[in-house]
């Protein structure tokens, strides 16, 4: 049986919540992260949210729609997603299996995410 990891680095700055999604996330981890993720956007009333995927290798069909299904959380939760440090193999591994990420932004790094969506800001 697999431990779910129940706690994940997840921070605030200004108004953004900021998770870093490690490679060694399997599918439990990854449902985990959404719930604990969607939980803190709501409690910290955040404006943003940015997720660091730099240390993924590879992302899979699942990986790519928890992205999305998060981006889609957040946004209906008024808070904007950009996903920060994508790889070149994981931004041709998406395009190959036909996944647009809708209503996913991206940014290089995470202080250029800060900045889109602190400019953003009314």
């Amino acid at each position: 049986m697999t431990q779910v990891k129940s706690n994940f680095p997840i921070i605030t700055i200004g108004g953004c919540v900021i998770v870093a999604i490690r490679d060694d996330l399997d599918d439990q981890d990854i449902v985990a992260l959404q719930d604990q993720l969607v939980e803190e956007v709501a409690r910290k009333g955040a404006h943003g949210v940015i997720i660091d995927i730099s240390s993924l290798e590879i992302v899979d069909t699942f990986a790519g729609r928890m992205l999305g299904a998060m981006a889609q959380m957040a946004r209906m939760m008024n808070a904007r997603t950009i996903v920060v440090g994508m790889r070149p193999a994981v931004a041709m591994t998406l395009v190959e299996l036909g996944m647009t990420l809708d209503g996913v932004e991206t940014a290089l790094t995470a202080d250029r995410a800060i900045k889109t969506i602190m400019s953003g800001r009314a």
